[in-house]
């Protein structure tokens, strides 16, 4: 009888270490197909806000964002004369969307005189970036709107989000650099991230923050001085070199990869998620690239008409 009764029992650790085992690798192969950020849902990044629908790169660009949903904010950032981190596309004011002091705009070819690195915060406060018209955006709202301090949109994103009680967004930063504009229109790179990455840690979002830039240099100080810290590398589409040779210049393997939407592949996307790379293209803003770039398997897609998202 005792006989019997160990029979039995082995059997059944048999048959459930069995079961366990076939349950460990479903669970496996069910994995390969969750997205890289485990959400099991896409990253949905408004660019500059919701650039097609507000004033880009402005407070109310950001909130008009969330309300629609998106997962991420996106955004640029450049420094005044007294070391502020502004939200602007250009170290510049753009004659395209600002109105001057006095009401007037801004001529193209005198925009560059207009450098925000030789303006204090106070003087970019000024100048309006939202009442101008702009044509290539016609569904976008004209209302009064500044170059807001990073560390102002950081608190207003805070404060809309505690009170709707939803979770807070993520920020994918670009840092405006080139080598050519060093010290003249920007800090040098090292400078730059530090004085970033100082508001960044002051407001508490290291976790939640992605740096991205065309300009390697920065991604590289930053990846060497706060590897925490997540990095996107940005290419354009006349961007000739390699997939290989690009992360080779880069020197280190980015959180993710973020082309220019006509370089968009199977086998890019292939070649970067065999390397635990996320594929997040720009900009996207139609709805029939968005569901292809979607069925293609891509992590995240930014877009300046982030409703399109949700339609």
């Amino acid at each position: 009888m005792k006989t019997l009764f160990v029979a039995i029992f082995c059997a059944l650790l048999l048959f459930t270490g069995c079961n366990s085992s076939k349950k460990m690798n479903t669970q496996k192969e069910s994995l390969k197909n969750v997205p890289l950020d485990g959400l099991g849902s896409l990253d949905k990044q408004g660019h500059r806000g919701c650039r097609g629908l507000m004033p880009e790169n402005t407070i109310p660009a950001m909130i008009e964002a969330i309300g629609l949903g998106v997962t991420t904010l996106e955004m640029d950032v450049v420094f005044t004369k007294d070391g502020k981190a502004v939200l602007s596309h250009e170290p510049f004011f753009n004659h395209v969307i600002t109105t001057k002091p006095d009401g007037s705009y801004i001529n193209q070819v005198d925009e560059k005189d207009y450098n925000i690195f030789k303006m204090t915060y106070a003087e970019v406060a000024t100048f309006d970036v939202g009442l101008k018209p702009d044509t290539s955006f016609p569904q976008q709202q004209k209302i009064k709107a500044i170059k807001p301090l990073l560390s102002d949109v950081i608190d207003a994103v805070n404060e809309t989000m505690m009170t709707r009680k939803r979770p807070m967004p993520l920020y994918n930063i670009e840092t405006k650099t080139s080598p050519e504009t060093d010290n003249s229109f920007h800090p040098s790179p090292g400078v730059f991230v530090d004085k970033l990455m100082k508001v960044i840690i002051e407001k508490g979002i290291e976790d939640r923050v992605i740096i991205q830039s065309f300009d390697v240099r920065t991604l590289q100080y930053l990846h060497k001085k706060y590897p925490a810290i997540k990095t996107a590398l940005l290419i354009e589409e006349l961007d000739n070199r390699s997939f290989r040779k690009q992360l080779a210049d880069l020197g280190f393997t980015p959180t993710i990869y973020s082309p220019s939407k006509g370089l968009v592949t199977d086998i890019l996307i292939r070649n970067c998620h065999d390397l635990q790379i996320k594929v997040i293209p720009w900009t996207v803003n139609d709805k029939t690239t968005i569901s292809k770039f979607k069925g293609m398997g891509v992590d995240g897609i930014i877009s300046d008409y982030p409703n399109l998202f949700n339609e």
